[in-house]
């Protein structure tokens, strides 16, 4: 899968969480500053397991320290593509 297919798909499934259009998010856009929540962040992570059939290390009880960068759409595409190569590789 090619880096900008997984990330319009990364970008949809915020923009769906956030109730904006995809247009609205840059692709270096902070994931915080967008105002994603939490409950919005698992759920997001929920459907990237979903989407990319990968395994997203994360801890709810420490949602502020995870394993998987979820800081901004860049750093979340990087972790997806990292996820896949894993898999695959």
């Amino acid at each position: 899968m090619m880096r900008a297919q997984i990330e319009a798909a990364v970008i949809d499934i915020l923009a769906r969480q956030l109730l904006l259009s995809p247009s609205e998010i840059a692709p270096d856009a902070d994931v915080e500053a967008l105002g994603l929540d939490s409950l919005g962040k698992a759920e997001a992570i929920f459907a990237l397991e979903e989407r990319f059939d990968i395994a997203v290390p994360f801890n709810a009880n420490e949602p502020d320290r995870p394993e998987f960068d979820f800081t901004s759409v860049a750093s979340i595409v990087r972790g997806v593509e990292e996820l896949i190569a894993r898999k695959a590789g």
